[in-house]
């Protein structure tokens, strides 16, 4: 029934009469989509012979409304494009860009990776089609209705839901056909489904009827629950937290105080979120996404009907992959977001602020690094982050990107980036030194005091949006800028540590080692001495993680290649842990006793 009525009514006409708010009579629409298309008399039967109450009519209409009011969003975004669109699309001048934001209602605070993601589409179906399409309609193809029961469009005679006294269950009731085609009413029998409630629900929260979907054999129910919570302030905060999105770092983040002259200082070093390992996994699983979507195109272009067989394994295993990396985002972006509200909580931080995800479009750094960058979870990231940070009373709050990365968070100066700390001489992006104030860091720890620092001292100037509610920093004010700056805390005086006594007599005796004897520099034979640590005997030299980058001085970025080979060569689990250098000792250094001594032990 939801599929009729989206075929039906999924049209520009009906899209804007549904947007509009209004109806034949002049009335405004109900909030409830059911409501709303009973309002417009868009109405749907079920399957002739088959009985159903009203009950799951008001399901099907539900879901087809939210989907209708979603096509909305798409189609003022895809006239926009359409209205201004250029002999170059690809290439937009600052020009054109103000153009199509003007175009796109609400388009001023648009990312700009919507805009170039819906000119790439249109862009595939001119060089398909030869000409521009009319709409979004002709654009994309009708939408599919998802395998669920919005059960919030019930009420009891179809559904109830009860906690348990323990507050740890509770119990789903609901009316289900005992046949596929049920005939009559008495083919519908209610059904008890036992929820176990997992222990993020509060003990005085409100459930509200859930959404049921079937996935791989099993009933999922999203529960949805109310309760109450503190309310997110816009300004009056004097401990904020700043996080800044990193290229091979994640998330970095850290804590400043707004004192009450009007000073500003960090409390600590900061924390940063790194997920170098589910990236790297999330990059593998995209590299056989595209190939199995490659194979699949050659299967389809071969036309073959021998390779049927084939093309459809290949289908399945491709929503596997898919599935998987799904998975793998929601789970990083719950992660990220967790660790970044906890660090919040920590420090008794009641606003977190994070750079705007406008400017955050991948480009100019190549093509394989532009998909990494496109392909992260930054905005779920920041999702989950105003979902946890709510239920706290914490505000997040957006601030414009400009120049955190390019001014010193104590002066303002610009900064002179460098690939290491000790390579100071070498132009990268890794380092920051201030040729000013001499604070020298990492790149996003200079960002995210930079963040945090104009937050507050722009937080006047947060506005809310009506619709979303959520909390942004549109513009800079160059007064207020003046004055996010951070104000370095002096390092307290040590104390007189001049000898007034004796030493206390401490024992001469070392650390016990596990083994006494020094060992050789490398295996002489196969059958020779062994050397320190689990390095195996049976090779002529010793495993490459003993010398790639494992010098006690060395902390710039490698320059090789990454191999991952580390777990086959016996150099432990991955060669990303750069642990302290082995003591090896070179056979020249050793006397002769002490060889003597060894070959003893060892007999």
């Amino acid at each position: 029934m939801a599929g009729v009525l989206l075929s039906e009514h999924g049209n520009a006409a009906d899209v804007d009469a549904l947007a509009l708010g209004v109806d034949a009579g002049g009335r405004g629409l109900p909030s409830k989509a059911w409501m709303a298309l009973r309002r417009l008399g868009w109405t749907v039967a079920p399957t002739e012979g088959v009985k159903v109450n009203d009950r799951i009519v008001r399901m099907a209409q539900e879901q087809a409304g939210r989907v209708l009011r979603s096509v909305k969003w798409r189609a003022d975004v895809t006239a926009g494009v359409l209205a201004t669109w250029s002999a170059s699309p690809g290439r937009r001048t600052p020009t054109e860009w103000d153009q199509v934001r003007a175009a796109i209602p609400d388009g001023e605070h648009l990312p700009s990776g919507v805009i170039r993601a819906r000119t790439r589409q249109i862009t595939t179906y001119v060089r398909r089609h030869g000409r521009l399409p009319a709409d979004t309609f002709e654009l994309e193809p009708t939408p599919r209705t998802a395998r669920m029961l919005l059960l919030a469009a019930c009420d009891g005679q179809q559904a109830t839901i009860e906690r348990s006294d323990d507050g740890h269950r509770a119990l789903l009731r609901i009316q289900l056909p005992a046949r596929p085609d049920p005939q009559t009413y008495a083919d519908w029998t209610w059904v008890a489904c036992p929820i176990a409630l997992p222990p993020t629900i509060p003990a005085n929260a409100v459930l509200h009827l859930p959404t049921l979907r079937p996935t791989d054999g099993k009933v999922r129910a999203d529960l949805a629950f109310t309760h109450p919570v503190p309310k997110a302030r816009r300004a009056g905060h004097t401990i904020a937290l700043g996080v800044d999105w990193g290229l091979n770092t994640l998330l970095s983040a850290g804590a400043v105080r707004l004192h009450d002259d009007g000073r500003i200082t960090a409390l600590g070093t900061g924390g940063q979120f790194r997920a170098g390992g589910v990236l790297a996994k999330q990059h593998r699983l995209r590299r056989i996404s595209e190939y199995l979507h490659s194979k699949t195109d050659h299967y389809a272009r071969l036309a073959d009907p021998t390779l049927n067989s084939k093309a459809e394994r290949l289908a399945e295993e491709v929503r596997r992959v898919s599935a998987r990396r799904s998975h793998l985002n929601d789970a990083l972006a719950r992660s990220a977001a967790r660790w970044a509200v906890d660090q919040a909580i920590a420090v008794g931080a009641t606003v977190i602020y994070l750079e705007d995800l406008r400017s955050l479009e991948a480009g100019g750094m190549g093509r394989t690094m532009n998909t990494r960058l496109s392909q992260t979870v930054r905005g779920q990231i920041t999702g989950w982050m105003r979902h946890l940070a709510a239920e706290t009373g914490i505000a997040v709050v957006t601030v414009p990107p400009r120049g955190t990365s390019r001014h010193c968070p104590h002066c303002l100066t610009p900064l002179r980036h460098r690939k290491a700390p000790d390579r100071l001489t070498t132009p990268g992006w890794k380092w920051a030194l201030c040729p000013g104030c001499g604070w020298q860091g990492d790149r996003d720890q200079g960002a995210w005091r930079r963040i945090a620092a104009r937050g507050l001292a722009h937080q006047t100037k947060t506005v809310t949006d009506r619709t979303s509610g959520q909390m942004a920093i549109r513009t800079l004010v160059d007064r207020l800028e003046a004055t996010a700056v951070l104000t370095a805390i002096p390092k307290a005086a040590r104390s007189d540590r001049s000898k007034t006594g004796p030493t206390r007599p401490r024992t001469n005796r070392p650390a016990p080692r596990r083994r006494g004897a020094p060992s050789p520099a490398r295996p002489q034979s196969r059958a020779g001495r062994r050397p320190e640590g689990h390095a195996p005997t049976d090779r002529t030299r010793l495993p490459r993680a003993a010398h790639r980058h494992q010098d006690v001085t060395t902390i710039s970025t490698p320059t090789t290649r990454h191999r991952p080979r580390g777990a086959a060569l016996g150099a432990g689990f991955h060669l990303h842990a750069h642990a302290s250098p082995p003591r090896w000792r070179p056979p020249s250094r050793i006397s002769r006793s002490a060889r003597d001594r060894s070959a003893d032990q060892r007999r």
